[in-house]
């Protein structure tokens, strides 16, 4: 039996794995047509016709460049010479205030989640490597974020699913170089206005020079260790939840007061998100926290969207704020 070229096969082992534990019979495959993307199709191609799963490839067109709707009809064109059968995906981009960067991944985000739903819930994977998840983690290091987002992406989070997150950009790249396939190489990958181009270029060679190397692999592992407490955490949270709130009655503030603060601002966060409240920082969590754990008779806790939070008879509800009182 011939054996496979060492970059190939350490991506095919990769997908295999994800593949085996995937849940449904087909999967959607995301590229771009860059090496990492590329690198996945192949395998996911190949490990995809020996377990008899059918891969179905999307490309989206975020339309932000000249000539990408070219490019994606040719990256489609790569996918069914793999044996993929593919699409593209036109998306409208609208800006707002997190920058261009956000705007599109949650226009791409949202177009291979309608894919996954027309699919019955097909799995999505997507080429995010071990590199990515270093860069991911010194994001959230810079900005103060929480453990949660320190843990950096998960191997699976329905319908997202990350085969490559063990396997270093390079190779992604050796194996496109290995199968033959010319990888696109997106400008925006080279762009220094970008902040993760920044860190990809300068932040982390430098902290691999001053740290004699291993930085990368030592943030992923930092990812995997914080995922696997904050899945924890997050169990428990949900657990107090489930139990201390109300639809009509709100949120008991009594069941929360005991907790550690990191299961109790989880708890707060959950119940936050269920009621829609959407972007607020952590001053404003803590607030809300305060009309539990250091409860004094104070005002309600503004919130982006108008919204404002209020303790009554022990009991916590998110309301639209009055007219006029300055939230």
């Amino acid at each position: 039996m011939a054996h496979s070229p060492p970059a190939t096969a350490e991506v095919r082992r990769a997908v295999r794995a994800a593949l085996d534990a995937a849940p449904a019979p087909d999967v959607v495959v995301a590229c771009s047509g860059g090496a990492d993307s590329l690198a996945l199709a192949a395998a996911a191609a190949h490990v995809g016709a020996a377990r008899g799963r059918a891969v179905h490839g999307l490309v989206v067109d975020h339309g932000l460049q000249s000539g990408s709707g070219a490019r994606a009809r040719e990256a489609c064109a790569v996918l069914a010479g793999l044996g993929i059968e593919a699409r593209v995906a036109t998306v409208t981009v609208t800006a707002d205030g997190d920058g261009p960067e956000a705007a599109a991944r949650r226009a791409r985000y949202a177009a291979l989640r309608e894919e996954s739903e027309t699919r019955g819930g097909a799995p999505v994977l997507l080429g995010h490597t071990l590199d990515d998840q270093a860069e991911t983690v010194l994001l959230g290091l810079g900005r103060g974020s929480g453990a949660r987002s320190l843990a950096g992406m998960r191997a699976w989070d329905p319908p997202w699913c990350r085969p490559l997150l063990g396997v270093r950009r390079v190779t992604t790249r050796a194996a496109c170089d290995e199968a033959g396939l010319t990888p696109w190489d997106d400008p925006h990958n080279v762009d220094p206005r970008y902040t993760r181009v920044r860190l990809r270029h300068e932040v982390l060679p430098l902290l691999e020079d001053v740290l004699a190397g291993g930085v990368a692999e030592a943030l992923a592992r930092t990812a995997d260790q914080l995922a696997d407490d904050d899945a924890a955490l997050d169990a428990t949270a949900h657990e107090v939840l489930a139990s201390a709130a109300d639809d009509d009655a709100g949120l008991d503030a009594a069941a929360l007061a005991d907790l550690p603060a990191a299961v109790r601002r989880r708890v707060l966060r959950a119940w936050l998100a269920a009621a829609g409240a959407r972007g607020y920082d952590d001053a404003q969590l803590r607030s809300v926290d305060a009309l539990v754990a250091r409860w004094r008779g104070q005002g309600p806790p503004s919130l982006p969207g108008g919204l404002e939070v209020t303790r009554v008879r022990g009991r916590l509800t998110v309301r639209r704020a009055p007219r006029g009182s300055g939230a």
